[in-house]
């Protein structure tokens, strides 16, 4: 790949290596985080017995928003630590808390064998890939921003995204694999511990791997005060509320079209749990591939058009795309217009991790893009699933479709307000 004029080529190649190796990790990181996700329909009886699906979906949703609530202490901890210590060590720290969750949710017996145990010791699972998530993505959009030069920064840092995608992806092939080569009643059973089984390993090869990553000149030259909270919120009070009210809208709208996309078409539309599986891991395989593309042409552009054209298309269609989906029953429609969502939320999800890093100086960095990011994604992202599902047993399941809209909207007065970053970035070049 020809990177920019401005890269000499004794530089390239360790560039890349670097790049290719935070964005493997990544993939893993995300892969573990979402198995949950895409096994909540084979597990959840497991842990939460009731003959009401919603119910039980409801209890599992419940728990991965709690996953959720250490993500900023975890964004807050770690983002320390890596503008303090170096990327490279957050990284590395972030996916030895994953490979335990990960393995812990694995061995778990269901609620007839150990009673409430069982979902105490899931709770206690998703706490620490919560506490690991948190500060994966602070230290991994640092990591990629930094290494990635001033006229290629768009286009690499996508790969944040796209990896973030690609694990999402991932746990749902491992779903398709094992519904395809499986009795539905041993998945049901016992094959749902396998995708967990799988994401402990790969995080003990991910933990190799980022040993080995070189750390970031931007960490290597940072000068100022201590990475620390009170040096976040007072000296830079903007930017901590521009990352904050800018990812609100973007996460819940990404939470939405992905990740409850998959009940919904079951719980909702109808099809059955394959089909679903399958209209999902078709539209998020497009949807990655649109990242690295998205993020080329902020390059050009400039981030805020994308931004911006996120935001008015996700209020103008949110709502008629998940209204419609409610009658659709036709796989292939019904995969056409998640995929016109998942367009929409490229303008956002591309280059929201570069935007984030470009507004903070490097002495901050990490915990600039994780903290407030973490906390907006705590209160609309991780509760996404379960607002969906309590505006739907409370029987107003369109009063979600006009709380997405909403979000979007707010943020949107950001998008239009702010500076673009790829002018006034602050990332130093190296």
């Amino acid at each position: 790949m020809v990177c920019a004029q401005t890269m000499n080529k004794g530089s390239m190649n360790p560039r890349l290596k670097s790049i290719i190796g935070g964005s493997t990790g990544n993939l893993v990181e995300w892969y573990d985080w979402y198995a949950y996700s895409a096994f909540t329909l084979y597990f959840a009886p497991h842990f939460f017995p009731s003959e009401d699906r919603t119910a039980q979906l409801l209890s599992a949703a419940a728990v991965f928003a709690v996953g959720f609530i250490m993500r900023p202490i975890g964004a807050w901890i770690m983002g320390i630590y890596a503008d303090r210590r170096g990327r490279k060590a957050g990284l590395t720290l972030s996916v030895t808390l994953m490979c335990a969750g990960s393995f812990l949710i694995a061995v778990t017996p269901g609620y007839q064998s150990i009673g409430v145990l069982a979902p105490g010791l899931l709770v206690f699972a998703r706490l620490m890939q919560g506490l690991s998530v948190g500060g994966e993505y602070g230290a991994s959009a640092t990591y990629l921003s930094e290494m990635a030069g001033r006229d290629r920064r768009g286009f690499f840092s996508s790969f944040q995204y796209v990896t973030l995608i690609a694990g999402q992806l991932t746990a749902l092939l491992v779903l398709l694999l094992l519904q395809s080569t499986m009795t539905e009643a041993a998945l049901d059973a016992w094959g749902w511990r396998i995708p967990f089984a799988i994401g402990g390993v790969l995080a003990i090869v991910v933990f190799r791997i980022r040993r080995g990553l070189a750390e970031t000149e931007s960490f290597k030259q940072a000068a100022g005060p201590k990475s620390g909270f009170w040096t976040l919120v007072t000296q830079h009070p903007r930017e901590t509320a521009t990352v904050m009210l800018l990812t609100a809208g973007g996460t819940l709208a990404f939470y939405a079209y992905s990740i409850y996309m998959q009940k919904f078409l079951v719980n909702t539309s109808g099809f059955d749990r394959q089909t679903a599986s399958q209209i999902n891991a078709a539209t998020l395989f497009v949807f990655m591939c649109l990242q690295p593309l998205a993020g080329g042409f902020s390059d050009r552009v400039g981030r805020k058009p994308l931004m911006v054209g996120f935001g008015i298309l996700g209020v103008l269609g949110t709502y008629p795309i998940f209204s419609t989906l409610e009658t659709v029953r036709n796989p292939v429609v019904a995969g056409l217009l998640v995929m016109a969502a998942l367009v929409i939320v490229t303008g956002y999800t591309s280059i929201n991790a570069v935007v984030k890093a470009e507004l903070f100086p490097a002495n901050i960095r990490a915990l600039g893009v994780a903290l407030p990011y973490a906390l907006a994604n705590t209160l609309f992202g991780g509760t996404a699933e379960y607002v969906a599902l309590s505006f739907k047993d409370a029987g107003w399941e369109r009063g979600f479709y006009w709380y997405v809209s909403g979000m979007i909207a707010i943020s949107l007065v950001v998008y239009i307000r702010m500076r673009d970053t790829r002018i006034t970035s602050r990332i130093s070049e190296e």
